[in-house]
């Protein structure tokens, strides 16, 4: 099958690049690098095409053709979404536009859409939260994400492109970058490596939803193959782990003390964030199955080779 997955090179994007070679997929990567890294891709069958969903996406569409989009590339800092919020939407929205505009040009049949779960849903009482919860983000990276799978829905009632979006959770895992919903793991394990204190931004209270790359790679993988199914899905485990208890499990994981350090808070975060990933498993046949101390042992141990 040919596939082609924006933002290819980065921390998601390169492990499921991974999964499609070994499938025997036909792989184009289009990535520009800002944040996404070419070694993640060395050795890999995976061709790479370095560009922005920004430009102009027709050749790059027209020479993979692919039959299957992921379409992975994003602007994922908040807290830069706050200070710029029309550069996060240029390539939040008017990227995606562009991505799903070459792929229907292209003859692509469906496109995967990588969205996001606590930034869209905001600060909610429900715990853990359906797709049906209202949509109220606390920063213009939630309302930009939100603006994409609007997108992806008019191309599908417009066009008859299949269109699937996905939330995902708090994503962690090997080649995770310290940017982005999920980073707070990344940054926690290269502070247990360098024997430093775990810098905790307020109480270490607010709850996020942590769950593991290679299971968000599966779920992925059969959005794609969920026909003409719009979604939205959440994709998390449905269980909330405190800022706190993220560290004192990683303190288990290593041996090492890893004491807190607490700082103010940051504007524009959820407090609770937990996703109610049933419809995911009733209509795709996807679950989560890797437990939260597995799966910082897998990053960890990465991030100690890399170290």
């Amino acid at each position: 099958m040919r596939t082609l997955v924006t933002g290819g090179a980065g921390f998601i994007g390169s492990n499921l690049v991974d999964a499609l070679v070994r499938r025997g997929d036909d792989v184009t990567v289009l990535d520009d690098l800002s944040t996404g890294r070419a070694e993640n891709l060395a050795g890999s069958a995976a061709r790479l095409v370095e560009t922005s969903i920004t430009g102009d996406l027709g050749p790059v569409f027209e020479t993979a053709r692919p039959e299957i989009v992921f379409h992975l590339a994003a602007q994922v800092d908040v807290r830069r979404s706050v200070e710029d919020p029309a550069a996060d939407l240029a390539i939040n929205g008017s990227g995606t536009l562009r991505v799903l505009e070459a792929a229907r040009a292209a003859g692509a049949r469906h496109v995967v859409y990588a969205s996001t779960g606590g930034a869209i849903y905001g600060d909610t009482d429900e715990i853990p939260t359906p797709e049906s919860a209202p949509i109220a983000p606390l920063a213009p990276y939630g309302h930009s994400k939100h603006v994409g799978e609007g997108y992806c829905r008019l191309f599908a009632q417009l066009h008859g492109l299949g269109a699937t979006s996905v939330r995902f959770a708090n994503v962690y895992g090997p080649r995770q970058d310290p940017l982005g919903e999920g980073g707070v793991v990344a940054i926690f394990c290269g502070r247990v490596l360098d024997g430093a204190p775990a810098t905790i931004f307020g109480t270490g209270e607010q709850t996020r939803d942590f769950v593991y790359v290679g299971d968000v790679v599966a779920a992925l993988l059969a959005a794609s193959d969920g026909g003409a199914r719009f979604g939205p899905y959440n994709i998390g485990t449905g269980r909330e782990t405190s800022v706190n208890d993220l560290a004192g499990v990683l303190r288990k994981v290593s041996g090492r003390d890893f004491a807190p350090d607490h700082r103010p808070s940051r504007p524009g975060e959820v407090e609770r964030s937990c996703l109610n990933p049933a419809r995911a498993h009733e209509e795709l046949g996807w679950r989560a199955g890797t437990a939260l101390e597995d799966g910082l042992r897998e990053t960890l141990a990465w991030a100690a080779g890399r170290a």
